[in-house]
């Protein structure tokens, strides 16, 4: 992340400028189709959110973005949905997290660790490497990218498995987020239905919110909690790991040293700081700290950051790294995908919720 390098941040303004730049345009065409929308046809079918990753993919696809943008575009990529989320956070109360229950709590912590089983096993059938398997597997169950950046200096993931594993969950994430709620309205769920099967199969947090915001508030809610279940299932996984590494190592030591390799993990990687703050502003609604006066002008902040970050999402979005990055990995991930929103859907009916 831009703002995590140590440089101060009115230094990193005049570089953000032309990716912010590019951004709002992109913006500002999805706001004018979604405009137009209302215009012809009397109602928006497709939500600005949306609209913004698919023309954002779509000049993506035809030109790339030339050197001096992409620090904005990172920017608003990944530190303007972060804020996002914390600024959500505020449209949270305990109540609500109490609402949705044990047992749908403690079914999503089930379903990440049966996700990583799942596709780490579909990743070796398919003859993947070990770590690139495990790449996979845990950003398919947790994260998508921040999890594969997270858990791949804890298993000493090589850069190649690395930019493999995360181009295909760019891609696919972005499907997901245009298809899921189709598939929401196939099935005719409910608000809260669709809100945890977001919550239980899209990959980012953020884009949780563009999967759930055109739906409604309540699906929103429902999909965030959901969604930070999993987020908060990767400081134990990453530990896991470290502690299956250091095992594995034991066995079979330096060569040089004959002592095992040790590697620490940075703290940032367990619990992201955006968790904390959207787990720190629901504590603020929980025990009416924030102004009510504020909380419509926060959801609103809150869902225009989100579509600027999804223009940058759509930009930074190369359907082409598909075709490069091999089918027996494409295999993989889709069929984990495809496989998680069976177990979810299967947890939703289970539990019978309304």
């Amino acid at each position: 992340m831009i703002l995590a390098r140590g440089a101060p941040v009115l230094s990193l303004i005049p570089r953000l400028i032309p990716g912010l730049i590019a951004c709002a345009a992109v913006t500002a065409a999805a706001l004018a189709v979604q405009a137009l929308e209302l215009r012809l046809l009397g109602r928006g079918w497709i939500d600005a959110i949306v609209l913004a990753i698919l023309i954002g993919a779509a000049v993506r696809s035809a030109w790339t973005p030339p050197a001096a943008l992409r620090p904005g575009i990172e920017f608003s990529a990944r530190t303007l949905l972060e804020i996002a989320v914390v600024l959500l956070g505020a449209s949270v109360s305990a109540a609500t997290v109490m609402a949705i229950g044990p047992g749908l709590l403690a079914g999503t912590a089930l379903i990440v660790a049966a996700a990583i089983g799942v596709s780490y096993g579909l990743g070796r059938l398919l003859r993947l490497p070990r770590r690139m398997a495990v790449l996979i597997a845990c950003g398919n169950a947790i994260c998508g990218n921040s999890a594969i950046a997270a858990v791949a200096p804890v298993i000493d993931a090589d850069a190649e498995d690395v930019s493999a594993a995360i181009a295909f969950t760019a891609v696919l994430g972005v499907v997901v987020v245009l298809a899921l709620p189709l598939l929401g309205v196939a099935l005719g769920m409910s608000g809260v239905q669709y809100g945890v099967l977001a919550g239980l199969t899209v990959y980012a947090v953020p884009q949780v919110l563009a999967a759930t915001m055109p739906v409604g508030a309540v699906a929103t809610q429902a999909g965030t909690l959901i969604k930070l279940v999993r987020v908060l299932m990767l400081g134990p996984v990453c530990l896991a790991l470290a502690l299956a590494v250091a095992l594995r190592r034991r066995a079979a030591p330096d060569a040089a040293t004959g002592e095992p390799a040790r590697r620490a993990i940075p703290l940032r990687h367990l619990v992201p700081w955006f968790v904390i703050g959207f787990l720190l502003m629901m504590a603020a609604r929980s025990l009416e700290l924030i102004p009510v006066p504020a909380l419509p002008v926060m959801a609103q902040l809150a869902t225009a950051l989100t579509v600027i970050s999804m223009a940058a999402l759509g930009l930074s979005t190369d359907a082409r790294a598909v075709a490069r990055s091999g089918l027996r990995i494409a295999a993989v991930v889709t069929l984990s995908l495809l496989a998680l929103i069976a177990v979810a859907l299967g947890l939703i009916y289970l539990l019978a919720l309304a």
